[in-house]
């Protein structure tokens, strides 16, 4: 059973056409930027990368172990060089880490090369999604509402330096992708 989409394949189209360069997800963890990722990458018919997994796959361990060893310092720095790979290979849409775009570097390539879209979502919602999984390294200590109150209030002022904003709720995921599209399509 396929989604039912409010706008039409001519309209996605002709807003794909005018999209030039990769479309990055930001925001914090659990609020869907790898299932809206997929699913926006469908509707354009175009590459979906999560970059998490690009990572896990160049480093040959999980994220969880690359902080565990390594810090987060040491994380960043290979992130950045990933996330800066995919946007130079990739026309398609780029799902990040929740604190990717938080690193002034990152930042500033994906601003500068991509179009960033900070998918917001509320904190209970965020509890609830990020419960399902335990591999989520800086939910491990601590009360998940509390910590991701503080990561939210912490990086909000980063995030809403995306170019686009969509706030997503629990709702299919091809809602929050036609947000995203008719976003760019007033931006563009």
């Amino acid at each position: 059973m396929t989604d039912h989409l409010a706008i039409d394949a001519s309209e996605i189209a002709r807003i794909a056409a005018r999209i030039d360069r990769p479309i990055v997800l930001v925001g914090l963890m659990g609020v869907g930027k790898s299932t809206v990722g997929r699913k926006l990458a469908e509707m354009l018919e175009r590459d979906f990368i999560d970059a998490d997994d690009a990572i896990e796959n160049a480093a040959q361990r999980s994220i969880a172990e690359i902080f565990e060893e390594f810090g987060e310092a040491y994380f960043r720095d290979g992130e950045r060089r990933v996330i800066g790979r995919l946007i130079e290979e990739s026309g398609g849409v780029i799902a990040t880490g929740g604190g990717a775009f938080v690193d002034p570097e990152t930042r500033t390539l994906i601003l500068d090369k991509a179009i960033a879209v900070w998918i917001d979502t509320d904190i209970d919602i965020l509890v609830e999604r990020t419960s399902r999984r335990d591999t989520r390294p800086l939910l491990r200590n601590g009360d998940p509402k509390e910590v991701l109150t503080r990561l939210y209030k912490s990086r909000e002022p980063f995030y809403s330096q995306a170019q686009i904003r969509v706030k997503s709720e629990n709702a299919p995921h091809s809602e929050a992708a036609e947000a995203i599209l008719e976003a760019i399509d007033r931006w563009i």
